[in-house]
């Protein structure tokens, strides 16, 4: 989706918020609370692989830093974290607290969590020290066995895979993806003013679940996630992919799945179409390129290779038709990239991206949209690359202006493509302040029992954005009423 105008963006302030704290006061037998309390728990897990939390709890003096300690004696190793500095060291597992998340006043508590692999055996921590202090103290461990299959509703995220023309999960159940965009990480980085527009703490990223939504999709730069030298380092490079990995962190935590999208990317292209003449990741390119994409997704895909809950959208619009002469060039310069014609950068194609995810190992769904801004779907079957690992899905938008906006293109050119791969709606939306439009598109979309996100979670004027929302609790604009009301309604 083309953004606000410039002026709307520039004057939000975007920051990244802290996780929410949480307090669990163990008691111990004697009915003395002990110094410290850890919960511990695993959120997530599949072949290989898990989703730890810790919620920390100080009930001692105040600490102005923070270590808690404990020993994974199953074999598991930690592989990266958020909300701490996570370390290993043998069995002993670190987590140290980051430069904003250190101070624990008596009462207080923090969270934090991390993804590790496994073998044979996933057994739960029984004893956890918090700055060199026995914590839980008499109290006793939680021995819940973490191989045992979530209950229905505890918020689990299933890690998906396609099966035919549908995603489904590890039971082999059809899941389909509903939900929002939360726009922000495209654009605030690069033009200077933050990483996110507007709060994405707990209790807003709880507010999207409210709508019964189960996916959001996070639109991404590749220049602030590399760090070039052209964003400010606050806001880029290392500093960006943890603001990241946090939010991938809160939205699965609320039983939601995160897909992860670049939207904004770098090389200069003033013809036909034109977002903008820079050569930075200041606005939608007709393609990616070779110079940095392929990398950016060998960094993301190595990042949450081992997160099999995260989905991977590799391109947001493409638009090579706008530029070459004819259909055939563009759905070629699509799939192969090269010096496409009327592109002055060298492209990556759909088959580079799709080769840089799978070259590191990681097996995440991919999805891929096609020509028109994603709207044409024609020849995506034509044109499809290769997956060796067979988990490749179409991505469609869809607006009231757009060319393919009504029930017999859908058919003859949705339909063809929804009875071989899955179908995902990354982006419905119309700019006209109510939502008559996308009530239709949402229909034929559950006639079929496929997927779509709403265009897009973010306090903009709903004519221009077009915004689901008014209000980060969730207040929905006329527009957003309409999803909302439909998400609940669903079973």
């Amino acid at each position: 989706m083309r953004h606000p105008p410039r002026s709307v963006l520039l004057s939000v302030t975007g920051a990244v918020a802290l996780v929410a704290a949480v307090t669990v006061p163990v008691v111990t037998a004697q009915g003395a609370t002990p110094a410290c309390t850890v919960e511990y728990s695993v959120t997530g897990q599949w072949g290989g692989g898990f989703q730890g939390a810790v919620t920390v709890t100080n009930n001692a003096a105040p600490v102005s830093g923070w270590s808690l300690g404990f020993d994974l004696a199953g074999g598991q190793k930690v592989t990266q974290g958020w909300n701490a500095k996570w370390s290993q060291s043998g069995t002993t597992v670190t987590a140290t607290n980051e430069s904003w998340n250190g101070s624990l006043a008596t009462g207080a508590s923090v969270s934090a969590g991390f993804i590790a692999s496994w073998s044979g055996s996933n057994a739960v921590p029984t004893a956890f020290e918090l700055n060199g202090t026995t914590c839980n103290a008499g109290a006793e461990p939680d021995t819940t066995d973490p191989t045992d299959p979530p209950d229905p509703g505890d918020g689990s995220v299933p890690a998906l895979h396609v099966a035919g023309n549908k995603l489904v999960d590890a039971d082999g159940t059809t899941r389909r993806l509903l939900g929002v965009n939360r726009s922000g990480g495209e654009f605030m980085c690069v033009q200077g003013y933050g990483i996110w527009d507007g709060p994405v703490d707990d209790a807003a990223i709880g507010a999207i679940a409210d709508w019964n939504a189960n996916t959001v999709r996070i639109p991404l730069n590749e220049e602030c996630w590399l760090g070039l030298s052209n964003v400010k380092p606050e806001y880029g490079g290392t500093n960006y992919v943890n603001a990241v990995k946090d939010l991938v962190g809160r939205v699965k935590a609320h039983g939601m799945t995160p897909m992860l999208e670049l939207h904004w990317s770098w090389g200069q292209y003033t013809g036909n179409s034109a977002g903008c003449s820079d050569v930075h990741a200041t606005c939608q390119k007709p393609m990616p390129n070779m110079q940095y994409t392929p990398a950016f997704w060998t960094s993301v895909a190595s990042t949450f290779k081992d997160d099999p809950t995260v989905v991977f959208d590799l391109f947001n619009e493409p638009y090579p038709d706008r530029a070459t002469s004819t259909t055939t060039q563009a759905w070629q310069c699509w799939r192969d990239g090269g010096n496409c014609p009327g592109i002055g950068y060298e492209v990556a194609g759909m088959q580079d991206l799709v080769d840089a995810v799978r070259d590191t190992g990681a097996g995440n769904p991919i999805l891929l949209g096609g020509l028109a801004y994603s709207n044409d779907l024609s020849q995506w079957l034509t044109y499809r690359p290769t997956d060796p690992a067979g988990n490749l899905a179409a991505a469609w938008h869809v607006y009231n202006f757009n060319t393919c906006a009504n029930e017999s293109c859908w058919n003859s050119t949705l339909a063809p493509v929804a009875d071989r791969v899955p179908l995902v709606a990354g982006e419905i939306g119309e700019n006209t302040c109510s939502h008559s439009f996308v009530d239709r598109v949402m229909k034929w979309f559950d006639d079929r029992d496929l997927s779509y996100l709403g265009w897009t979670w973010n306090t903009w004027d709903c004519s221009s954005g077009p915004a689901l929302i008014s209000g980060y609790d969730g207040t929905p604009t006329s527009y957003g009423i309409g999803l909302r009301d439909h998400l609940r309604a669903l079973d």
